[in-house]
């Protein structure tokens, strides 16, 4: 678990980063960065966050890893990255940063610069690399946030340190990751880490032992308690996300190709997302059983999710529960598969609140319910899964009021509505459209005749607009970090006379009235709208079994 300071410089890379800053949030208000250190040279380190990472940080916040992987892997250029979960499983981007000079307060500066930008909001859980500065920094500024250390980086310092293991006895590695990864109790690891150390004659090696004493924060088995967003219960510690900027940046990239190979990833990773939509909405699951409970997720989560809940209740019907004891309301379960009651897992029924808990956890740790509860549940008869079950951020709509919150108002940013918001609001307005138009002729023929409307107003209000006004104000900055601010207006040419001067000025100042007006009332109806998703998909839940209720 290492650190250590580093100096680095970009030379005339430096500048091209800064213009390239200042140029995009001069194109978008909403885009944040700030700089660490020498001011804006090359010397300083520096943070950036586009629009999309800060609206997606709305939507996919709870589970967040900080990847410093040039670190590890002698980067050409120091760059790290500030990474998620979306949806449909795919990593989505937070913020990136170049640090330049890593000293104790670069990784303070860093997280605290982050959150700045994501307008304070703290993450249920973190992954990072086993750092000791890390560690201090995160618990210093994420102080009620689950620190999780990131796998990987310990297997790969793991087979540096025992490469002499590694070298002789080929199985050891392999052992080494099942017990990490496959041990489903805290007893079955302990007495799995204490037998491989044993057999491989390591119990008093000083590596394994500063592992043992940091298992809390890296060993799956006493992390499922938290949620980190994980489809799989062995993935190996959150790794998934490092996939956002693979194939675009490497140990080779220079900094003169940094921001093309970033705005590539970037792009790319919004095809997939936009795929992985279209996807969902225009295909039909394949339901396996007779229960409404799969018609139900099946209608609410995405089509990867879907496929991972599916799972879960087919792999039920090899998973009978057995009543183990009952006290009061609560009821308690045994549920394994057959042929492995070795692997039994325990269940809690609360018949009264219909509400569950199993020692696999997986539920905590990934937002899927297990196979366990869903095996008690349909022994009991519970026909749709209770609200609490349908983590929001799994489904169809998680993009839905979640973004339009109160952050949603500092991301506009000047009265202006970023261009990425508008995109994103308007696409998903059309797939809503194209949803239902779809459903019948007449359907079709009202919607394509709406559209050729909405394309001639679009046209009539871009022609009348051509020649008007815009403007943008540069502004950001954190702790620690540089205040930078400039503005660009651009004007077209007009006659110096005081009369027309003052007609710009009172138009002006009547039009910033009347965005501020605008925006009040905007905050107010996407507050009431995102309040009315919420209850829509709690509602649907308890219609569906009402309805159960009266056919029964």
């Amino acid at each position: 678990m290492s650190s250590g300071a580093r100096h680095r410089t970009l030379g005339g890379g430096a500048q091209q980063i800064l213009d390239y800053l200042k140029r995009t949030q001069a194109e978008n208000p909403a885009f944040f960065y700030a700089f660490q250190g020498d001011n804006e040279h090359s010397t300083g380190n520096v943070f950036w966050a586009d629009a999309t990472s800060r609206m997606n940080y709305n939507h996919f916040g709870d589970t967040v890893k900080l990847d410093t992987f040039y670190r590890m892997n002698n980067y050409k250029v120091p760059f790290a990255a500030l990474t998620g979960l979306n949806h449909h499983g795919q990593p989505v981007l937070f913020g990136c940063a170049l640090l330049l000079n890593e000293s104790d307060t670069t990784f303070l500066w860093l997280i605290q610069t982050w959150l700045h930008a994501m307008s304070g909001h703290f993450p249920v859980s973190i992954t990072t690399d086993p750092d000791r500065l890390i560690q201090m920094a995160v618990a210093q500024v994420l102080p009620g946030t689950r620190h999780r250390f990131c796998k990987r980086s310990i297997f790969l310092e793991t087979q540096e340190k025992l490469a002499h293991i590694y070298q002789t006895h080929p199985t050891f590695e392999m052992e080494f990751k099942k017990c990490i990864n496959e041990t489903e109790t805290v007893d079955e690891f302990e007495s799995c880490w204490e037998s491989l150390l044993e057999r491989y004659y390591l119990l008093d090696n000083e590596w394994l032992q500063s592992l043992y004493n940091a298992r809390h924060q890296w060993v799956p088995v006493y992390m499922r308690d938290t949620f980190f967003g994980e489809l799989c219960m062995t993935d190996t510690g959150g790794d998934a996300v490092n996939l956002f900027f693979d194939g675009y940046v490497n140990a080779a990239t220079s900094i003169q190709l940094l921001i093309k190979q970033y705005e590539k990833a970037v792009a790319g990773w919004h095809e997939k997302e936009l795929k992985a939509d279209y996807d969902t909405t225009s295909t039909t699951p394949v339901l396996k059983t007779p229960s409404p409970m799969e018609k139900q997720a099946a209608d609410l989560y995405t089509k990867r999710i879907f496929t991972k809940f599916q799972e879960e209740l087919v792999e039920t019907l090899a998973n009978p529960a057995t009543k183990i004891e009952e006290s009061g309301t609560i009821t308690s379960y045994r549920v394994a598969k057959y042929g492995e009651e070795i692997k039994a897992h325990t269940v809690r029924f609360n018949a009264f609140e219909m509400k569950a808990n199993c020692s696999c956890q997986m539920f905590e740790f990934s937002g899927i319910i297990c196979r366990h509860i869903l095996a008690v549940f349909r022994s009991k008869n519970v026909l749709t899964l209770p609200s609490e079950y349908l983590l929001k951020r799994w489904t169809r709509n998680a993009k839905s009021g979640g973004a339009v919150d109160e952050q949603a108002s500092e991301l506009r940013g000047n009265s202006q509505e970023p261009l990425t918001v508008r995109h994103n609001n308007l696409r998903h307005e059309a797939i809503k459209f194209v949803e239902e138009g779809a459903k019948s002729i007449h359907f079709y023929n009202v919607a394509m005749d709406a559209l050729q409307e909405a394309a001639k107003k679009v046209a009539a209000a871009k022609k009348q607009s051509s020649g008007g006004t815009q403007g943008s104000t540069l502004g950001n900055g954190a702790n620690q970090g540089t205040h930078t601010g400039e503005e660009n207006q651009m004007m077209p040419p007009h006659k110096s006379t005081d009369e027309k001067e003052k007609k710009i000025r009172d138009l002006a100042a009547e039009l910033e009235s009347t965005n501020q007006r605008c925006e009040v009332y905007r905050a107010n109806l996407l507050a009431v709208l995102r309040d009315m998703e919420d209850q829509k998909l709690k509602l649907s839940v308890k219609v569906q079994n009402a309805r159960l209720s009266l056919k029964e």
